[in-house]
């Protein structure tokens, strides 16, 4: 774990005391510019009770202004201090306006701090979610492993006959559980890898193909619109953005998988549609959740389509699906323009 910065401890002059020391020095030398060019006979003078009260009334403003000007600035920044460390202390809760800001820099900095909090409390939120999905996943196998070599070890202590068939069927679930230990732990780190922060980067769409066409022979490819430009991607990301949206499509009976490009005002569009089975309306909401799947017992991990959010966010895309779709399943991803 990280240090936490701590600003070093020294003596600094406060807002207050810096906002009066620049308004009395700006008071303190016009009058010592009078003083100086008055002649000495005047001088020597005592000031008369007009200057006097001139004087006063102009000290009077000054400290007026003063705390005005303190006022309009510390005040606020001290309510938005107050508000960082209620933030801290009870989360989302506490992300609500200030009464007042002063100034516009003021509100700039305190929109950018609740700005900051929201995305780390959206960041917490979904690591404790995200924890608790991951250590329900692992949970039942290795419950499922631990409960037959406890049994193999109870048959085997207590002398009880098992068959070789009974033997087998306890082995074959252990390395069956085991095997989706494997399955899971390698999409936790794509997933890690892939809301790693990236390097822009570019590349075309081709080179991504001819991985798919070798990883997946039985799916047929169509491609549609101008793939001999470049889209905004990495070569890496495009690759694994286009394998796990094929992987998905054959595991859904997809014989084919249709690719179009498309050019919009603001945005590249890339289309991605299977002839599968489809994705039903009443689990469409979850389909970018983390392990949600409807082939636990296939061997799916529901991990597949969350990579391909993360990876596409990382590079300031979207994907979205298409729920007015007939026939398949439809993705559809927005990339940003390049500049």
């Amino acid at each position: 774990m990280r240090d936490r910065l701590v600003i070093l401890p020294k003596w600094r002059p406060p807002l207050a005391l810096v906002i009066y020391s620049l308004l009395l020095t700006v008071l303190a030398l016009p009058v010592l510019l009078l003083a100086w060019f008055r002649p000495a006979a005047i001088t020597v003078k005592p000031l008369s009770s007009t200057e006097l009260g001139a004087l006063a009334v102009v000290l009077a403003f000054t400290v007026i202004i003063g705390f005005v000007l303190v006022r309009a600035i510390k005040a606020p920044l001290d309510a938005l201090v107050a508000r960082s460390r209620e933030i801290a202390a009870d989360g989302r809760d506490a992300i609500r306006p200030l009464e007042s800001y002063g100034t516009r820099e003021v509100a700039t900095l305190a929109q950018g701090i609740f700005d900051l909090a929201s995305d780390l409390v959206e960041r917490t939120d979904y690591v404790r979610t995200f924890a608790t999905h991951v250590s329900h996943e692992l949970k039942s196998p290795l419950t499922a492993i631990a409960g037959a070599a406890e049994l193999l070890r109870e048959a085997e202590s207590e002398g009880e006959a098992m068959t070789p068939a009974q033997r087998r069927r306890f082995l074959d679930n252990i390395v069956s559980d085991a095997r989706r230990l494997d399955r899971l732990l390698i999409r936790l780190r794509e997933l890690a890898q892939a809301e790693a922060p990236v390097a822009p980067g570019k590349s075309e769409l081709s080179s991504a193909m001819t991985v798919i066409a070798a990883r997946f022979p039985d799916l047929r490819v169509v491609r549609e619109g101008d793939w001999s430009r470049s889209v905004p991607l990495p070569a890496e990301a495009a690759t694994i953005t286009l394998q796990n949206l094929a992987e998905n499509a054959l595991q859904h009976g997809a014989t084919q998988l249709k690719i179009t490009i498309e050019e919009g005002p603001d945005a590249l569009r890339l289309r991605v549609e299977d002839d599968g089975s489809g994705i039903s309306p009443d689990v469409a909401d979850a389909v970018f959740r983390p392990f949600y799947t409807t082939r636990a017992a296939e061997g799916g991990t529901g991990m597949g389509l969350r990579i391909v959010e993360a990876v596409l966010a990382a590079h300031g895309a979207s994907i979205r699906l298409d729920r007015g779709h007939r026939s398949g399943v439809a993705f559809d991803i927005s990339m940003p323009r390049e500049a």
